[in-house]
């Protein structure tokens, strides 16, 4: 199973990163033995829908789920569309984030808002 993560950095050390949409970089983790990929967000300086376009990358990029802290419900259709899963996100690594998900820990996130929508958040 691989897992999408948004990150403040390029190493699973690297906080998750409290954006969706205009996160830099998202980390993508096969669980089975913690190999990743990183993921260029090139909709983080999107004028307007970075959330369906980071949303769009992440079911091009082979993810059965994404850990999130937060997803506004365009980018979360499209996610859904494509088969993935979202979670919610706690404070830490993204290391961390995967091991709470291979724990059984982490909350299916259900708490999807409108969107920004041009007020640079996604």
């Amino acid at each position: 199973m691989k897992i999408a993560i948004p990150s403040e950095g390029k190493s699973l050390e690297s906080p998750v990163n409290q954006s969706f949409g205009r996160t830099e970089t998202f980390i993508l983790v096969d669980v089975k033995d913690m190999s990743y990929k990183i993921i260029d967000n090139a909709a983080a300086s999107e004028q307007g829908g970075a959330g369906i376009k980071a949303a769009q990358a992440i079911v091009d990029s082979g993810a059965d789920a994404i850990i999130t802290f937060r997803c506004g419900q365009n980018a979360a259709d499209v996610l859904q569309a494509g088969g993935i899963k979202i979670y919610k996100a706690s404070p830490g690594t993204v290391s961390d984030a995967v091991q709470m998900f291979i724990s059984g820990i982490l909350e299916e996130l259900t708490d999807i808002h409108a969107g920004y929508h041009n007020h640079g958040g996604a």
